[in-house]
C-alpha cells in the first residue's frame, strides 16, 4: 500500500510519544517552577508588580 502526498499526519504511536514526551516536560517545569529559589524570585516579582503607584 502506497501513501499519498496529503498524508503527511503522525501515526498514534507518534501522538503517544508526543503526549509523553509533554506530560514528561510538564511535570519537569513543575518541578522547576515550585523549587525554593524559583518560587520566591515569581513572589517578589508579582509583589513588586503589584506594588507600583498610580
Amino acid at each position: 500500500m502506497r501513501r499519498s502526498a496529503w498524508d503527511a499526519g503522525m501515526a498514534t504511536s507518534e501522538y503517544a510519544m508526543g503526549l509523553l514526551a509533554a506530560v514528561g516536560f510538564a511535570g519537569l517545569l513543575y518541578k522547576v517552577v515550585t523549587s525554593g529559589p524559583v518560587r520566591a524570585g515569581l513572589q517578589a516579582l508579582v509583589e513588586r508588580a503589584l506594588d507600583v503607584r498610580f
